[in-house]
């Protein structure tokens, strides 16, 4: 067996679990599952399925689930066993707790109880994103998931146009594709983005392209799995009035003049102010 029972502190520990390949889970975090008083995981059916798998015994402990939906109540049994001197193992459904995950609710809580909180290390869908994208690391922002509605969507990517490193989101496989078009209408038809689906398991893929024509394909061939997208850099290009216009006639198709100034002049490295006169222009052009 690759693990051993330890004893433990009292206190939180956020283990990082497999986001696919059962065997991408590190000694320790098995140590930790082996040994821990109490499993809190987002889903105890994974969680008891991975233990099984590297041969970890329940053994009469206690199983308890934390999740999206849990309320209070479920913080406050894990901030009373630590109180009792216990100690707790959460894992999230794959990854590492916190990133876009119910962890980080759980993990302030017990710190504002003045209780410990130790990090297990190991696999996470963000890192293992930017190692095989091919796009800067030096920098790079993590936006998590973005809003399903396409105005806030686009909202969203217009304040991560500018920043000077690769942005990262999440993002289901149902939407993929909407995403990746508005990021081409948003930020640039010809802006740099990759997505990374299925990381680490049996159909891992890696798609890359200009926003538009991923975008097109994405649409014309649907993906399954879980998707990590990535948005290049962009250059610091002013685009021409010309430019400017055609942008603002295909955003005004879909989206209101205040929001379509917006996006245009986020994606297209223009004032603002400028950008929304051109829009009042063009609306009173059609009307």
């Amino acid at each position: 067996m690759n693990h051993r029972e330890v004893p433990l502190d009292p206190g939180l520990y956020l283990v990082s679990t497999p986001i696919g390949n059962a065997r991408d889970i590190t000694l320790r975090a098995l140590d930790v599952l082996a040994s821990a008083d109490l499993v809190a995981a987002e889903d105890t059916r994974t969680a008891r399925k991975l233990m099984e798998i590297h041969g970890l015994e329940v053994k009469g402990r206690a199983m308890l689930a934390y999740h999206d939906h849990s309320g209070p109540g479920a913080r406050d049994k894990v901030i009373a066993a630590i109180a009792a001197g216990q100690s707790v193992a959460y894992v999230s459904e794959a990854g590492t707790p916190l990133l876009a995950d119910p962890g980080f609710q759980l993990g302030r809580a017990v710190r504002a109880a003045g209780q410990p909180v130790w990090a297990v290390p190991g696999a996470s869908a963000l890192l293992a994103a930017l190692a095989v994208a091919d796009l800067p690391t030096d920098r790079f922002h993590f936006a998590g998931f973005l809003p399903n509605a396409q105005r806030a969507r686009r909202a969203a990517l217009s304040e991560l146009r500018d920043l000077a490193g690769t942005v990262v989101l999440y993002e289901s496989p149902k939407r993929l594709a909407a995403l990746v078009a508005d990021i081409a209408a948003t930020l640039g038809a010809t802006r740099e983005v990759v997505v990374c689906r299925e990381l680490t398991k049996r159909f891992e893929e890696r798609l890359a392209g200009p926003a538009e024509d991923l975008a097109r394909r994405l649409a014309e061939h649907p993906v399954k799995g879980e998707c990590v997208v990535l948005i290049a850099p962009g250059a610091d290009e002013v685009a021409d009035d010309t430019a400017v216009r055609a942008a603002l006639v295909n955003a005004m198709e879909t989206m209101r003049v205040k929001d379509a100034a917006t996006a245009v002049a986020g994606a297209m490295g223009r004032p603002r102010r400028e950008v929304y006169q051109m829009a009042l222009a063009l609306k009173d052009e059609t009307e």
